[in-house]
């Protein structure tokens, strides 16, 4: 067993029973899956699913509540 820093940007919203494994680093404005197993590094404002997790796409203004015509 070991231990190392874990960092996670500013804006992130991680759902229910995530793993972050020890040395991750998450940008600015992720979002991960429920159940997502972070064993990499993540890029700012992505989209990780998965076991183990994986950058599925780029979160964009598009994506921004406020912007939605209803």
């Amino acid at each position: 067993e070991y231990g190392k820093p874990v960092t996670i940007g500013s804006n992130c919203w991680l759902a229910a029973n995530v793993t972050i494994c020890p040395g991750v680093t998450i940008g600015d404005g992720c979002v991960i899956g429920a159940g997502a197993v972070v064993t990499q590094d993540m890029p700012a404002n992505s989209l990780a699913l998965g076991v183990p997790a994986k950058a599925v796409r780029q979160i964009t203004e598009d994506d921004n509540l406020d912007s939605l015509p209803y």
